[in-house]
């Protein structure tokens, strides 16, 4: 069975690949068909999920300031959109039992209630691959998001508590003595150099709280995830989280695959679950508007929208324990398992043309825009240097380096992450906060006086984005980038950047010209 399923999760997921679909939509495509053909799902596939999920959950901590949890748009953004959410949607559910659409007809208004609940929630799992995939983790719209699932996050454990009537143990309060310990973790962590031991580390930390946090009756997911957020401010908390990447998204398949496994539908599931994705243009204009509300931009809050209007799999959960306790049939749980698969196709499809959507539609999207804004997302004119540096992590710093040391006063750097920029600029490097790929802000600055853009960018979708703003924002100067591999910089180049660089190619060459600067010349 393990070489089936590792089989048909290649197959598929290269299949979606091939249409320029994510490789998830193909795992998940993988896990009905393999149900289809009388597969049966084995325990080692229901472990992949768990511990993806458990993975994905510590790096979301390691990456998140817990500030940004207190953020009204963010906590009373998540909680009205719930409340408001479940009013709203029990009564289009109750529209449809009305107009006795087979399985709503006979469900009570609670039933509905509770249908409307589990799909309430966004998917952790769909909307961080999401923003990994399209490198947008740190911008404003991809920490909003992050934020967003937290607090439901936090909301669903409640439910579980209060559902189950399985509550915490006193001894979860000893749970508070992890503070008193966090110099010995710390220093623990510093010992293990950069090594195998880095991995192994975050395994060590992430499973051992999800253990304790279980042991007391707390929902282990939520363990790994404090636990993150508690070792966030360690220096190797990036480190930590880069190592852990290629295990997570591999774990994950184990996840996408056990969604098909739920049950076989029928044809009538089936059309009752295309019913139900009906609800996520709601769901969608219903984040937006209290994002608006709560004076955001309009591309913030559209791409934050966009990116959480689908269903979770956390409504998979509430389904399973309706129905062990009689309050929805067996039927229901396989319905919302093909609305959840669903919606993630719908919400991976639509994402992917999200930026260009929006410069398209800008003004239509923009004029729903509070006058008044938030202090962060008021644009701040940059300096009138002609060089800019955008993403300002490891090679972004060494080209700024590299440039200024040539052109002192002459370059700048731009980078989406607030926390990163604050750093920057105490450490005397001009650096802005800002999202290159928001049309906004190209319009906002004096493009004009730009003569040299450096994308030191990861990912080759963003180097896209940000190219196809600069060309609708009339910039006339040169692009240069970077590319990790030979058809990803042929990609490029084809796109229109006018000079790329083979990330580890420039490194020897830049290796070798330092090292020869310091031999004197006569002795060469």
């Amino acid at each position: 069975m393990d070489f089936i399923w590792i089989l048909f999760a290649f197959g598929c997921g290269m299949a979606a690949k091939s249409f320029s679909l994510p490789p998830s939509i193909g795992y998940l495509f993988a896990g009905f068909l393999l149900n289809f053909l009388g597969f049966q799902a084995d325990d080692s596939i229901n472990t992949l999920a768990n511990l993806g999920i458990t993975l994905m959950l510590f790096t979301i901590g390691l990456k998140l300031n817990v500030k940004d949890l207190l953020k009204k748009e963010v906590w009373l953004g998540s909680l009205s959109h719930s409340v408001t959410w479940v009013l709203i949607g029990a009564l289009l559910l109750k529209l449809f039992a009305l107009a006795a659409i087979s399985y709503f007809a006979d469900l009570s208004f609670y039933t509905l209630g509770l249908i409307i609940f589990a799909l309430s929630f966004s998917s952790t799992v769909c909307v961080v691959k999401l923003m990994e995939d399209h490198g947008e983790m740190r911008t404003r719209h991809g920490k909003l998001a992050v934020g967003i699932l937290v607090i439901q996050d936090i909301v669903a454990v409640i439910f579980l508590v209060v559902a189950t009537g399985k509550s915490p143990t006193l001894w979860a309060l000893l749970l508070l003595s992890a503070f008193l310990i966090k110099p010995l973790i710390n220093k623990l962590i510093d010992q293990v150099g950069h090594g195998e031991l880095i991995p192994l580390t975050g395994f060590f930390l992430a499973f051992g709280a999800y253990e304790l946090f279980e042991l007391v009756s707390i929902k282990g997911d939520l363990g790994a995830l404090l636990v993150g957020m508690y070792l966030a401010s360690h220096s190797k908390a990036s480190e930590i989280n880069k190592s852990l990447m290629g295990f997570k998204d591999l774990f994950l398949i184990g996840f996408f695959l056990s969604i098909g496994f739920t049950a076989l539908p029928t044809l009538e599931m089936l059309a009752m679950a295309g019913l139900l994705t009906l609800l996520i243009p709601v769901k969608f204009c219903l984040f937006f508007f209290l994002f608006t509300q709560f004076k955001l931009r309009g591309r913030t809050s559209y791409l934050t929208a966009l990116a959480l209007s689908n269903f979770s799999e956390f409504g998979l959960i509430i389904a399973s324990l309706s129905t062990k306790n009689g309050w929805l049939t067996n039927d229901w749980l396989v319905i919302l398992s093909l609305a959840v698969s669903l919606s993630f196709i719908i919400t991976n499809i639509t994402y992917n043309y999200a930026h260009q959507i929006f410069t398209r539609h800008k003004s239509f999207i923009c004029k729903y825009e509070r006058k008044s804004k938030l202090s962060e997302d008021n644009f701040i004119q940059p300096c009138d240097a002609p060089i800019v540096v955008i993403g300002m992590g490891r090679v972004g710093m060494g080209a700024y380096k590299a440039l200024d040391s040539q052109a002192t006063g002459q370059v700048w750097g731009l980078d989406a992450d607030q926390g990163k920029i604050a750093w920057l600029n105490d450490n005397n490097v001009q650096a802005f906060c800002g999202d290159a790929e928001n049309i906004d802000f190209w319009e906002n600055i004096k493009i004009e006086k730009l003569e040299l853009i450096l994308l030191a960018l990861p990912q080759i979708q963003d180097i896209k984005n940000i190219t196809l703003q600069l060309r609708h924002a009339n910039y006339q100067g040169q692009i240069a980038a970077i590319a990790r591999f030979d058809d990803e910089r042929q990609e490029i180049e084809t796109f229109g950047v006018d000079k790329v660089f083979n990330f580890y190619t420039e490194a020897g060459v830049g290796f070798a010209e330092e090292s020869l600067a310091m031999i004197k010349p006569n002795k060469l």
